[in-house]
């Protein structure tokens, strides 16, 4: 046992320095993944319903299972990608290589089906093909996200270089959101399916010259079972916090075009106010890196958590036309998503340190954290929409009641679930760790 592993930090993989290089050459894939995830999340629906005919409550359903099919998968894909690590690093990049062949496929058979679509036409063919594709695309991004996630774990490393790993992958996802959000609408879906295809080509060749994960095989007794995490106490705190503000960041994701075209009757400027969202984001990561090395990793997410709930509160003054109001809210939300993206993850791989489970189990880990992550965008749906939809509110509408539900929804129902967040992370993680 090494003088770091002793005291709960795992030392940095053999390579890894922490230069821009290596930070672009493991993060790179960030991208692909977040590009592909928009179009699938948002485009997709609109696509099959404008362009096919197919009627919204079926395509509802169809959706709806195929994400279910890829939540329940992702802690039995974890346990895999740890099988995959306890190989060799050659396996792991294989299966990385499969995934990306089958993700670039799929999300191009989507958009172009190889079936008849002409609207009026038997829709079971196509239906078929949607539910088909749909659950292989999903799939195979859940791998490469764990795969992706499990290997900047098994970097190791302190508290700093852990955060650093993480913001390097998220940074240059947020990237890939920009790139999407603006793609489709200027050069079509057809050039975006091959700049995806490109991009996700070269994520995995520079991803075979990123530094090298540490490897080392599964415990006997563990093979085939995902639960492993859930035994972990800490896993079990930090997942808890990671739920409640996940849905507190999930609320307003879901509600933030109703907000802007109903209650500040913007829409215009929705590309302004998202593209300065998530660029706030992206910029304001070395910032968080600069406070965990003085403060740590969770009190730093702490204040992370705290900006977020000034700039919602911020947000509630808002009313029809304030723009440059609304902009601010979104700068200051943005610069709050940075420490909620790059953050969690760094303390995630401190857990798996702490509990000696590093090189064994990061997959299985992951998987059940991509599975919150996933939860948390439907709780946020299932919380919001029906609160809103209670105090009569429908899009479009104009009536003081439904637009002050709306506020309510959009701006202190992220707060209180922020605040809720902070007070566990402060009395169950960051008073009973001893290295956060």
């Amino acid at each position: 046992m090494t003088p770091a592993s002793a005291a709960g930090v795992a030392a940095p993989a053999p390579g890894w320095s922490g230069g821009w290089l290596q930070g672009l050459r493991y993060g790179a894939l960030g991208l692909p993944l977040a590009f592909v995830a928009l179009p699938l999340y948002v485009v997709l629906p609109n696509h099959y319903a404008s362009q096919f005919g197919i009627p919204l409550a079926t395509l509802g359903a169809l959706l709806l299972g195929a994400r279910l099919l890829d939540a329940v998968a992702d802690p039995w894909i974890g346990r895999l990608a740890d099988g995959w690590f306890g190989q060799t690093a050659a396996r792991v990049l294989g299966v990385a290589t499969i995934a990306a062949v089958v993700l670039a496929l799929g999300f191009r058979g989507l958009f172009f089906p190889a079936v008849d679509g002409t609207p009026g036409a038997a829709p079971v063919a196509l239906l078929v093909w949607c539910a088909a594709l749909l659950s292989v695309t999903y799939l195979s991004y859940s791998v490469l996200s764990v795969l992706h996630q499990a290997w900047g774990a098994r970097l190791g490393g302190d508290e700093r270089q852990r955060a650093r790993i993480v913001s390097w992958r998220e940074g240059l996802a947020l990237l890939g959101v920009l790139v999407a959000s603006v793609l489709p609408s200027v050069a079509g879906l057809s050039v975006s399916t091959v700049v995806f295809a490109v991009a996700l080509v070269l994520a995995v060749l520079l991803l075979r010259r990123a530094p090298q994960p540490r490897i080392g095989p599964l415990e006997g007794g563990d093979a085939g079972v995902p639960a492993r995490p859930l035994a972990t106490s800490a896993f079990r705190r930090l997942l808890l916090i990671y739920l409640v503000n996940g849905v507190a960041s999930a609320v307003p994701a879901t509600l933030v075009l109703f907000f802007i075209r109903d209650r500040l009757q913007a829409q215009p400027y929705e590309p302004l106010f998202l593209a300065s969202y998530f660029a706030a984001g992206a910029l304001s990561m070395p910032l968080w890196l600069r406070l965990v090395g003085r403060v740590g990793l969770a009190r730093a997410w702490l204040a992370g958590m705290g900006l977020a709930i000034v700039s919602f509160v911020w947000a509630l003054a808002l009313g029809p036309g304030q723009v440059a109001g609304f902009t601010g809210v979104c700068l200051a939300s943005g610069v709050a998503l940075g420490a909620d993206l790059s953050l969690p993850g760094a303390l995630l791989a401190g857990v798996i340190q702490r509990a000696g489970h590093a090189q064994r189990h990061e997959g299985a880990y992951f998987g059940w954290w991509n599975f919150a992550t996933k939860l948390n965008l439907a709780l946020a749906a299932g919380i919001s929409l029906p609160l809103l939809g209670a105090f009569g509110y429908t899009p479009g509408s104009r009536s003081e009641l439904a637009l002050s539900a709306l506020a309510v929804a959009y701006c202190l129902l992220p707060c209180a679930l922020k605040l809720v967040a902070a007070l566990l992370l402060w009395t169950q993680w960051v008073t009973k760790e001893p290295s956060a």
